[in-house]
This record gives structure tokens, sequence and C-alpha cells, in this order.
């Protein structure tokens, strides 16, 4: 199936703020509204940003797709590229702030942008074809809802890609084997934002077990297809020495290889709706 085009002109769409659904959403999940910026996050992190897309690129292929969202998908990121393989693209973020750094990001296109939780999307049964929700697992240590919602809103046989960060990872096997341990099967926390005093919710951060996670997914009904192992080369060493081209070369002939060791930081799952 053909793809549209880099050179296509495409138009942004209003940002748009769902009505309430009946029942409300009953995780908190706008805490990007504290005056952060999450745009200068990706300053220095080309590479992270090139290996995600790379990543993407690989599993789609040559599909192409009728109507696909980015779920948490932040200030717009990777919604031009998604446009590239989907008619019709819509970025949806639970954050006011990030929906407001997209209009710059997606300015001149036809992507649309509107606020929802990734519990609660609001969108019809059946109505998208192509999901995509990346760097958001790791704010959701128990994501059985999110799952469900992906699956309801997914046309049969449509794809999500779930990027998923990995306790895992090749370093914290090697740790977990020095001390004969085992590597928990639960969502490990890594870091919580205690910066606010003030008695907001704090941000969570946790790593997750793949296994585990595949499991929930096949229970919601999304069944793996392929992953790939991803920021395999992330360090400040390595970025500071090796070219970037070298090193996004190096990290997409890696991709495949390393993906049935789960051994990168960051996996990426293709999975379809059975």
């Amino acid at each position: 199936m053909g793809r549209t085009g880099r050179g296509d002109v495409l138009r942004l769409g209003p940002v748009t703020e769902n009505p309430q659904s009946p029942e409300q959403p009953a995780k908190r999940a706008d805490q990007y509204d504290r005056g952060y910026d999450y745009t200068t996050y990706w300053d220095g992190r080309d590479y992270e940003n090139a290996a995600e897309q790379a990543a993407i690129r690989d599993l789609l292929g040559a599909e192409h797709f009728s109507k696909a969202a980015d779920i948490g998908g932040g200030f717009g990121r990777l919604c031009l590229l998604l446009r590239e393989y989907a008619d019709q693209v819509t970025l949806t973020d639970p954050s006011q702030t990030q929906l407001d750094a997209s209009v710059d990001v997606l300015k001149g296109t036809d992507i649309t942008a509107r606020r929802m939780q990734a519990d609660a999307l609001e969108f019809g049964e059946g109505e998208l074809d192509l999901v995509t929700m990346v760097r958001v697992m790791h704010h959701i240590p128990e994501p059985t809802k999110e799952f469900a919602e992906i699956a309801r809103v997914l046309a049969h046989h449509g794809v999500a890609i779930i990027e998923v960060a990995n306790f895992g990872h090749a370093m914290n096997r090697l740790r977990a084997m020095a001390n004969r341990e085992k590597l928990p099967t639960t969502p490990v926390p890594v870091n919580v934002d205690t910066s606010r005093a003030d008695g907001e919710e704090p941000i969570s951060f946790v790593n997750h077990n793949i296994a585990t996670v595949v499991g929930q997914l096949a229970d919601a009904g999304l069944v793996l297809e392929r992953k790939l192992s991803v920021s395999n080369l992330r360090s400040q060493k390595l970025k500071a020495h090796v070219p970037g081209a070298v090193l996004l070369a190096l990290e997409k002939a890696l991709q495949r290889p390393l993906a049935p060791l789960d051994f990168g930081p960051s996996m990426f799952l293709k999975l379809r709706k059975s």
C-alpha cells in the first residue's frame, strides 16, 4: 500500500478539549501542566529521537492506514512521521501545556490535537487502525485500563506500537546475575518527582518487565507481532565521542538482532488486535 510523502501540504486542525465522559478517569495524568517545558527535554537527544523514529519506520514497513492516533504524544514529536503512514492523524495528550506547544510543531498540517487521557480515549469502538503510545508507559505502573482502551478503539487487525521502559535491559540483567537475584515481574519505581510541596500528586516513573507487559497486552486482545530493542547505545560518553551518523547507523543495525534479548532500555512492541 502507498504512503503519503513528506512533500504533501498538511494543515493543523484546532486543538480541542473533549467533552467530559460520564465516568471521570480514575487516574490523574496532567502532571506536566506544572510550568515544565518538555520540548527542552529533547535538547541534546537527537540520537534518542532518531532511534525511536527508525524503530517506528521499521515496524510499520510498507503498511498504510486510514486513521491513526498518537496517545500521550506530548507536543507532537512523532506525529509528522505518523502522517506519512496514515491519512488522518490525531495527537492526544492529557496536558494542555503539551498541546499548546504542539501548535507550533504541527503548524501548517492537517493533524488535529485533542486533550484526553489514555485510560479514557474519546474515540469510538474500532475507529482507529493505528495507535502509537511512546514514552508513556514509564508513567503507568498499572496499564490494564490503557490497554483495554487501545484495544477498544482499534479496528479488527488494527496495529498498535507501544514503547515500554525496560527494567530487564542488559545492565540490569548483569547486575541481577552477579547478585544471584531474579528480575522482578512487577513494575519497578525508578524515580519520583518530589519537587512539589503544595500537595500536588507526584509524577511517577517506573520500568516494566517486558514479558509481563506482553501478557497484559494479550489479555486485552493485542497480540505481539514484532519487537525492537531501541536506544541500545544510549550513553553520554558515546554521544560525545562518536559521530551522530555513525551512532545512528549502529543503532539501526542492532535494533532487530538485540530484540530477542530485550537488550535495550526501551522496547518497541508492534501488536495487532486479534
